[in-house]
């Protein structure tokens, strides 16, 4: 609906075929954003796509734009397409305000599309939830990280302290 017309660029998400409004983003949400997209495109290089706040195709009635989604390389940098739930390596999310949103409306609708691994970066209380292995409109597994704890990929060969995603 963006590439038409209909929906505008930035600022909006469809999710289950409702136009939903999204939060705007403050400094301290942006910052972590920036900062672990320096990270990752130092750790992963050029072996994936790095794709910031931009869609995933997750359904005819679900276009979501999570903050990081980490995506199979192609040649063309999905000009041709964008990326459906099959790209997908990893989602993150960063929630400062919008924490209950993206686990109580998002989480589903990723585990529902397949998306193999999710990390939802809370903010507030300076906490990771990594969740993988989707089963239905939830995942199997579930995994809590604080600083000091090292916080690996499960489908990717990344790996990075938890103090270094969540503190400046």
């Amino acid at each position: 609906m963006g590439e038409y017309g209909i929906l505008p660029e930035h600022g909006v998400e469809l999710i289950r075929g409702e136009i939903i409004e999204m939060s705007p983003i403050g400094s301290l949400h942006s910052s972590r954003v920036n900062k672990l997209n320096a990270l990752l495109a130092q750790i992963l290089g050029k072996s994936v796509i790095i794709s910031i706040q931009n869609s995933v195709v997750l359904s005819n009635f679900s276009e979501p734009e999570p903050d990081i989604a980490i995506l199979e390389y192609r040649e063309d940098y999905y000009a041709t397409a964008l990326p459906t739930a099959e790209d997908v390596k990893l989602i993150i999310e960063i929630a400062h305000s919008s924490f209950s949103y993206d686990r109580k409306v998002k989480l589903p609708l990723y585990a529902e599309s397949g998306i193999s691994e999710l990390w939802i970066i809370n903010l507030e209380k300076e906490e990771i939830e990594v969740y993988w292995e989707p089963a239905g409109n939830n995942y199997r597994f579930r995994e809590l990280l604080r600083p000091g704890d090292v916080l690996k990929a499960k489908g990717l060969n990344l790996e990075l302290d938890v103090s270094e995603v969540l503190l400046c």
